[in-house]
Formats: C-alpha cells, structure tokens, sequence
C-alpha cells in the first residue's frame, strides 16, 4: 500500500510539520484503511497551510478539543496550524462510515461532532506523552480497541461497497463507472447506489480522485515527466482532460501544481 508512505493526497508534503499513516491491523480493516497522524509545534505568531486533496473517504477524527467525523469532500481542503497540536484521524472504509453514520452523502463537505468520550479520553492521554513514537504507537491502539468494540460486522452490501473502493483504488485501468460495474458484475445503477450509500459521492468522482492524487504524485516527483504521457497512463482522453480536472478540482493547470511544489 504505497499511500502510507508516498504522500499521496498531501499537496505539498514539505510544508507539513510531522506527519505518519499506519495501516489498520486486521480485524478492524474491514472498517479503517489506515491511521493517520499529524503533529505540529510552530513559533508564535507562525500559521502553516495544509493544503489536501483528500481520499474519497469519510474520516474520524480525535483531537484534543474533542471528536469529529468529517465527511467525504468534492475537492480540496485545507487546514491552517498554529501553535502545537496533534491529531489523530482514522480513515474510514465504505463497511465503516455505514456503521458510524447512515448517509455519509449528508455530510459531504462537513463535519459534526461524534459523542465518542472513551475514545477521546485515551487517544488524548496517549499523545500526551510526548514527541516519541511511542505516545503516537499508544494513541494508534487506543484507536484499534475503541473501533474493536464500537464498529457493527459489515454486511454484504458494504463488503461489496469495500470491494469496489479496492477495485477504484488499486487499478489504474479503471477510468469508467461501466468497467466497475463489470469487475463486480453488478449493473452500473447498482455501482451509483453503493457509491452514495456507503461512500457518499457519485462514483466517477470516486474514481476521479483516486486519479488526480496520483497524476499530481507523479507530477510532483518527477519534474521531467511529459503532462501528456501521465494523462494518458491514467485514462484520461488528453492533456486537456486532465488540465479540465485539475482546474476544477486543485484550482490550477498540472503545470502550474509542478512548479509550485517545486518552488516550496
């Protein structure tokens, strides 16, 4: 799973202070992808930008003011740190949003606060010892047991719902809401009622996401790649698709994205 270490989803990964992702262990990850935590100490009167394209995924999120659970997003996002602070997030498979909410497509861009005061309280005391890996490796179990007991076993629908984000995410090929439904060998209505049910977004947006995080990966990495030649890799008809979705999405041309992550 390259996403724990390449920094996909993360625009510009220098800016970001400290950062980790840790794979849910099995057992939990039918509900939980990975675990990811940020942590931050900056000077005062310093504000450092996060800017993310995130996974098409729901998230929930410990931090020390409370917990939150923050909904799939139609672009990017942003968060602004200051001071020192920590988070701990974990992000959510289709098999477990369904157990935490019911319409994941109702809280799309936002977030709500989740009643969770074990999970806060011991997540919280784990962070609070400090710097070492060994506070965030507490805080990460902490997590794991808490989503142990809490989360409902998945049935059917929402392991097929697992099986479709696998499918979007591992398979570059996949460009097309009719290639998923033949991979599952469900109908294409079937495939756009899983999408809203267990991930909360159409599912040509899922798997556009899943594309532009690694378009601007690659962009990011190696500077001397043609915008053209990864467009084509990753499915898309022409440069000016992947130019069309970037604007949209990132707010900027491929070109533009390249040279910035390259100046920071």
């Amino acid at each position: 799973m390259t996403e724990l270490t390449d920094g996909r989803g993360i625009l510009y990964p220098t800016k970001l202070p400290s950062f980790h992702r840790e794979r849910a262990e099995e057992g939990i990850d039918a509900w939980i992808r990975w675990f990811w935590v940020p942590r931050w100490e900056l000077p005062p009167g310093r504000t450092s930008r996060q800017r993310v394209l995130p996974f098409p995924a729901s998230n929930l999120v410990v931090q020390s003011d409370g917990v939150k659970l923050h909904g799939p997003t139609t672009g990017t996002s942003h968060q602004d740190l200051r001071g020192r602070g920590w988070a701990v997030g974990a992000s959510l498979r289709p098999a477990g949003i369904a157990s935490l909410h019911a319409d994941p497509h109702g809280i799309k861009n936002s977030e709500i606060a989740f009643d969770a005061p074990e999970l806060h309280t011991t997540v919280t005391a784990a962070m609070g010892k400090g710097k070492d890996t060994n506070g965030l490796e507490h805080a990460i179990v902490a997590f794991t047991e808490w989503a142990a007991e809490r989360f409902q076993a998945a049935d059917a629908n929402a392991m097929l719902a697992n099986e479709m984000e696998n499918l979007i995410s591992s398979d570059r090929t996949i460009v097309r809401v009719d290639q998923v439904a033949t991979h599952l060998g469900i109908s294409i209505r079937a495939v756009q009622r899983l999408a809203r049910r267990y991930v909360g977004l159409p599912p040509l947006a899922i798997i556009r996401r899943y594309r532009l995080q690694e378009a601007a990966l690659r962009l990011r990495q190696d500077p001397s790649l043609n915008i053209a030649h990864v467009s084509a890799e990753l499915g898309y008809a022409d440069h000016a698709h992947l130019a069309a979705d970037f604007r949209k999405v990132l707010g900027l041309a491929p070109s533009a994205y390249r040279s910035d992550s390259r100046d920071i």
